[in-house]
């Protein structure tokens, strides 16, 4: 075991693992025999798995299908089969596995490997070599910190995935740390929702299946600039190499193995209104009244976190009795105008609530694994602000608890039952000290992540039981496999154009990474900057997404930034609505194969590498282009991809037969009215598109659903003509 610092890594210091016996086969797995223990390699219908080490299976259902491992035989590599022989070890002993057309040529002193599928190099050993040592990384080795491998990358190779994070989609060059964090903005690596899966398209995925912390050296220059470093914060190391052309692939091998998300409930698919917070009810029922008259489109109305919980004494399912003394008669009312409803929760219990004594004494809160009594959690306020009211010291619920998740779950019955239909599940990153210890023996860092997957499930389930409208939540918080329970939204960006870049950036890195529906706060969180030409183009950005939110810290309707903002705003919702229709199309498609509403270019167009650096763009569905304006003037940059394309513009009459046409494979420059969209669709396609009702309890009322179609745009074939 060697030392390892991620900021100034001594990798003189770190021995590789070497293999210190003969490999034999059993039971389709190879054992290799090595100085840190057995190493099981193994080939499936994923890819190739790799595992050494020992840990407790927790049951975390990381996982929801298990790998079948197939016939395995061991044969003798020759050179010519094998680059490894030249570029990788020369001198050193070799042993290649064969599994169907897949083979896996080990390398013993030390370990290295190299995985071939169909006679293609998939993935091997970072082979950057040192003056003084074979290899710049070890291919493999047992660090204080847990297991550390590298593998190689090509010049210029770019790498995905990740989870949400809200810098470049190419994370060449950087060290992603897989670790959930309260990040209190977009603005730098740290991020609410994270996985260990990433890709390539040059032909492989990575994932470690693991609830621990994983960072990633990706071609980070202080490492190795052409190596993919990864280090697993665990006792055991369960990494897998997929196989796979394309991104598209490898999103669907990554969520055959870890789950698909269900389709949400059709009016999810509406707009959700939201504010940090209405004050009391009248606020509430103003709002949406005021909504109602102004015929504003509008699905859901949101109470957060301080509009129906006292914060001193929250959480614990229980209304604000100085506000609610009897929430049902304001639930019917908004009933009556037909909204949804959503109420903010967070899994902790304020000790100033009697429910804290009486969860501690059960056991079903978080310990302190120094007084065996529950952890009190305190909060860290100076990173709040002036904004925000100071929290509680409170207790942390123990999901691990079989008890406590069935208490959590059931206690959502009776708000469901008084007629709310959605959850937010706000935060779930707080497991953050090594002395927090679960009933399941889990504690600190190993808990972490996987916490937020827990809690993710708990809520969902809860929906699913007791919701009379369909399951559906919004978290903030996720690990691997929290796409299983849609949807997730992106946490507290600033009001301003950086807020509204970055969370366009972190929605497409987490599609990226298997999560097809997500959702930004329109118009930003942090502060009531009144900018109405912020406002008008994050609207428009979000109304080609999977789910569309309008919150903030200050009003987020559309009248309230002015008359102009307003009118444009009014556009971009009409349009909404009339999308639902391919939105239902394409939503059931991410359903099917994990690939996500919002689709980065690299992922749509795999085969065009230039359109691939325009990562401020991205594909709604298989037809939509969408341009985001993401400054203040109106001013765009877009590349259009090979082909014809014309501007999408379904709510302008006069342009159905004549859509303005565009040549691909080229560079433009724009400039956007307020009330304009920049949206392209190419040559010969064509949307199914919806009524324009102001809520879907409408489209019920018509006898139609969101997956109705009034009609297509284009209604001709501009293959044919019209275009000018």
């Amino acid at each position: 075991m060697s030392g390892f610092s991620v900021e100034s890594p001594s990798w003189d210091t770190i021995d590789a693992v070497e293999v210190i016996d003969q490999i034999r086969i059993e039971k389709d797995h190879a054992l290799i025999p090595t100085d840190q223990g057995v190493l099981r390699v193994s080939v499936n219908q994923f890819g190739v798995r790799l595992q050494i080490g020992d840990r407790i299976d927790f049951d975390y259902q990381l996982l929801v299908n298990k790998p079948n491992a197939q016939a395995l035989t061991i044969a003798q590599p020759d050179s010519a089969s094998s680059s490894l022989s030249a570029a990788l070890s020369t001198t050193a002993m070799q042993t290649k596995l064969v599994s169907g057309a897949t083979q896996v040529v080990i390398s013993h002193q030390p370990f290295a490997i190299q995985i071939k599928h169909n006679d293609k190099v998939i993935q091997q050993s970072a082979s950057d070599g040192h003056f003084v040592r074979r290899y710049r990384l070890p291919p493999l080795a047992r660090v204080d910190k847990g297991w550390f491998m590298a593998w190689e990358l090509a010049s210029s190779e770019p790498v995905y995935g990740l989870g949400e994070k809200w810098g470049k989609l190419d994370k060449r060059g950087q060290l992603i740390r897989s670790f959930n964090h309260d990040a209190l903005g977009v603005n730098a690596e740290i991020s609410y929702k994270n996985a260990p899966f990433a890709w390539s398209p040059n032909g492989w995925g990575l994932f470690v299946h693991t609830p621990s912390p994983v960072t990633h050296g990706v071609g980070y220059a202080p490492w190795s600039q052409r190596s993919y470093g990864v280090l697993v914060e665990d006792s055991a190391l369960d990494l897998f190499i997929f196989t796979g052309h394309n991104g598209e692939q490898q999103i669907q091998t990554y969520t055959e193995l870890t789950g698909k998300a269900p389709m949400p409930p059709e009016w999810s698919l509406g707009v959700i209104l939201s504010k940090a917070y209405y004050q009391d009810a009248d606020e509430l029922l103003a709002t949406a009244r005021a909504v109602r008259q102004q015929q504003m489109p509008c699905d859901v109305i949101t109470l957060d976190g301080r509009a129906w919980q006292d914060t001193e004494t929250r959480f614990a399912f229980e209304w604000d009795k100085t506000r609610y003394p009897d929430p049902k008669p304001i639930i019917d009312q908004l009933k009556a105008m037909q909204f949804k409803i959503c109420i903010w929760e967070y899994p902790l219990i304020s000790v100033e609530n009697p429910l804290y004594q009486q969860l501690a004494d059960k056991g079903w809160l978080i310990k302190d694994k120094r007084t065996g009594q529950a952890y009190q959690y305190e909060w860290d306020m100076s990173a709040f602000g002036e904004v925000l009211t100071p929290l509680p010291k409170s207790g942390i619920l123990d999901f691990t608890h079989p008890e406590a998740y069935a208490f959590w779950r059931d206690s959502h019955q009776s708000l469901f039952a008084l007629g709310i239909d959605m959850i937010k599940a706000d935060f779930g990153e707080q497991i953050e000290d090594d002395n927090m210890l679960a009933s399941n023996g889990e504690s600190g860092m190993a808990l972490h992540n996987v916490y937020s997957l827990l809690y993710n499930r708990c809520v969902y389930e809860a929906a699913e039981e007791f919701s009379q409208n369909g399951a559906f939540l919004f978290s903030r918080s996720a690990w691997t496999g929290s796409q299983r329970y849609p949807a997730q939204w992106g946490g507290d960006p600033q009001a301003d154009w950086g807020g509204l870049a970055a969370s366009l950036r972190g929605g497409q890195s987490w599609g990226l990474t298997g999560a097809p529906f997500y959702a930004t706060d329109v118009g930003g969180f942090y502060k009531d900057t009144r900018d109405a030409e912020l406002y008008v183009r994050w609207l428009q950005s979000a109304v080609f997404s999977a789910h569309m939110r309008l919150h903030g810290i200050g009003q987020r309707e559309p009248w309230s930034y002015g008359a102009l903002a307003e009118q444009a705003a009014n556009r971009a919702l009409k349009l909404r609505y009339q999308l639902l229709p391919y939105l239902h199309q394409t939503m059931m498609q991410a359903s099917e194969t994990g690939l996500p509403v919002q689709r980065a270019m690299v992922l749509a167009f795999p085969n065009e590498r230039q359109a691939w650096a325009f990562e401020d763009q991205f594909m709604l569905g298989d037809k939509l282009l969408v341009i985001p304006c993401l400054q203040a003037g109106g001013d765009i940059e877009f590349y259009l991809p090979f082909g014809d394309w014309c501007r999408f513009e379904p709510d302008l009459d006069a342009d159905i037969t004549q859509p303005k046409h565009y040549q691909g494979s080229k560079l433009y420059r724009e400039r956007l009215a307020l009330a304009d969209y920049a949206v392209f669709i190419r040559k010969g396609d064509t949307v199914p598109l919806g009524a324009a009702v102001e809520h879907t309890e409408q489209l019920k009322a018509l006898g139609m659903s969101v997956a109705s179609v009034t009609r297509y745009w284009p209604d001709v074939d501009i293959a044919q003509g019209g275009a000018s």
